[in-house]
């Protein structure tokens, strides 16, 4: 079982941080976890699923 965090997300997608929250904040980015300091954590797994279902949505 592999965390990513945010950062590593970001780096991957050539996002930046305010695109993250605006996707988190509508419901479209993957799911997270929150850690007992504040920080998020996305399964490697979560990650890549919800990658494919972006893929899905563009081919429809």
């Amino acid at each position: 079982m592999k965390w990513m965090t945010v950062s590593e997300i970001l780096t991957e997608l050539k996002i930046t941080r305010r695109t993250w929250q605006h996707w988190r904040a509508i419901g479209k980015a993957p799911k997270a976890k929150r850690l007992p300091n504040g920080k998020l954590r996305i399964l490697r797994e979560d990650y890549e699923t919800w990658l494919e279902s972006l893929a899905e949505e563009d081919a429809a």
